[in-house]
């Protein structure tokens, strides 16, 4: 096992620069630094103070919608005054390069479009955009209707049938959005190169995406903090801060 910084730093760029087809999964570990809470880190994650199941379910949409605005209120303030960091930067920057053909994102914070990214596949939807469920509406999730919601909360309504607006992410009782899960699946299938940053690879089905790259051959990164069930097989581990790895590999890679 490579234990040196700079070499394994070496040895990703070495990776990168081999690969074809450059495909990155991200979880909530990219964003932590951001200021964006993740959801299942023990003692601080947002699903040992609340149970998922009471405040982010369907059935708390429709039944306790009170309670569910309340839960979204502090993760909108957070994610709308959140900035990206060096590591969205750094993978918009891969793909600008067009090294990196595809970001597959379980995070809904909107933060890799922030930093400039093209081909962004949120396969938990996305808290940038507001839905109907009775008439079928969608609207953005602007500036007004966020400083309403977090000043005044304000919960938003449909200008048509006046009923309460669901962000466009994926709650609990939901099944993916599946243009974005079969997005996914098809740039898995053609990756020849997987990065994984910040996932901590236990959330089904999205954890099922890297093998399918692996049954083809593709070789693995994995960044993250904490163990994954995939470590086993990858080809280099990262355990390291995003912030500070990406911009090293980039630095490397000639990228700015």
């Amino acid at each position: 096992m490579i234990s040196d910084f700079k070499q394994k730093t070496s040895l990703a760029v070495t990776l990168l620069n081999e690969a074809n087809y450059i495909v990155a999964l991200t979880g909530a570990g990219i964003s932590t630094p951001s200021g964006i809470p993740d959801f299942r880190s023990k003692k601080t994650g947002l699903w040992e103070k609340n149970d998922p199941m009471v405040v982010a379910s369907l059935s708390s949409f429709l039944n306790q919608p009170t309670v569910f605005f309340n839960w979204l209120k502090p993760l909108v303030k957070d994610i709308y005054f959140a900035n990206a960091n060096a590591a969205h930067k750094s993978l918009a920057s891969l793909e600008k390069d067009n090294k990196l053909k595809a970001i597959v994102t379980q995070n809904i914070d909107h933060l890799h479009q922030k930093a400039g990214a093209k081909n962004v596949i949120e396969v938990h939807g996305s808290i940038a955009k507001l839905e109907c469920l009775h008439c079928g509406s969608i609207v953005n999730f602007d500036e007004k209707i966020v400083s309403n919601f977090i000043d005044n909360f304000e919960i938003p309504q449909c200008e048509h049938c006046q009923q309460y607006l669901k962000p466009s992410i994926t709650l609990f009782e939901e099944l993916l959005p599946v243009d974005a899960w079969d997005s996914a699946v098809y740039h898995f299938q053609k990756a020849d190169l997987v990065i994984v940053i910040g996932s901590s690879l236990e959330v089904y089905p999205a954890n099922q995406l890297p093998a399918i790259s692996i049954s083809n051959g593709a070789k693995i990164i994995i960044n993250t903090l904490s163990t994954t069930p995939m470590d086993q097989e990858a080809d280099l581990l990262l355990p390291y801060n995003v912030i500070e790895v990406w911009p090293m590999i980039l630095e490397k890679l000639n990228i700015s």
